[in-house]
């Protein structure tokens, strides 16, 4: 089988699953092929601290089943969900989006926020920056107004509310990067990334360049052994 990324978009939507797909085929630029699996057993878009938790078995599941094919997987919601139970289950780099944004975006010691459109996540983010040891780096979060799910289906007007939220990251709260986050925001990432003179980040992306360096690194290390 030729060498690819697993994305494991934990979202039951095969629409948000076809865009994310698109983004991480255009980010890997040919270096490894994607296939990309969508969860079955949650909402369309997870907006609640509960409905990440319940995404947790099935990511863990798929990534189960596909891990002994690929070269790493992505695990594609900005919560994470699943991520340190799936690791243990199989070989290969399994790295999340939001791990992998804050990560990049914390790069040189910058100081960084968050963008978003699900404020009942706020504390779930949080708590990443917190585990992954970036707090005295983290800004803090921004989000839209109105209901995420409705937000998401008019493309214009959610990216309109991102860039306000980006502006108020970096005019009020000092972010010299900013993280769209949410996987279903894949695609406004990649607009915004293009207007702001302050590195704007989509998650996607970031996930894509670090699953791919540590597989590197893996069968480097494979290779000397």
């Amino acid at each position: 089988m030729t060498p690819h990324i697993l994305l494991i978009n934990p979202n039951s939507s095969e629409a948000t699953s076809d865009m994310m797909h698109a983004i991480a085929v255009r980010s890997a630029a040919g270096r490894l092929a994607v296939e990309t699996v969508t969860a079955s057993r949650s909402p369309g878009m997870i907006v609640t601290p509960e409905q990440l938790a319940a995404a947790a078995p099935q990511v863990v599941e798929l990534g189960a089943a596909h891990g002994g094919a690929c070269a790493g997987i992505i695990v594609s919601a900005f919560g994470d969900p699943g991520l340190a139970e799936l690791r243990r289950k199989v070989a290969v780099p399994v790295v999340g989006i939001c791990e992998a944004s804050m990560i990049e975006a914390s790069q040189g010691g910058r100081r960084f926020a968050v963008a978003t459109s699900t404020p009942d996540l706020v504390e779930a983010i949080g708590q990443r920056a917190q585990d992954l040891g970036l707090a005295h780096l983290y800004a803090g979060i921004r989000c839209t107004q109105g209901d995420p799910v409705a937000l998401a289906a008019d493309p214009v007007i959610l990216a309109e509310a991102l860039a306000a939220a980006v502006r108020q990251c970096i005019e009020l709260d000092g972010a010299e990067a900013v993280i769209i986050g949410g996987g279903p925001l894949g695609e406004a990432a990649e607009q915004l990334r293009q207007i702001f003179d302050t590195p704007v980040l989509g998650p996607i992306p970031s996930a894509v360049e670090r699953v791919i360096g540590l597989a590197g690194q893996a069968a480097t290390v494979s290779r000397a052994v």
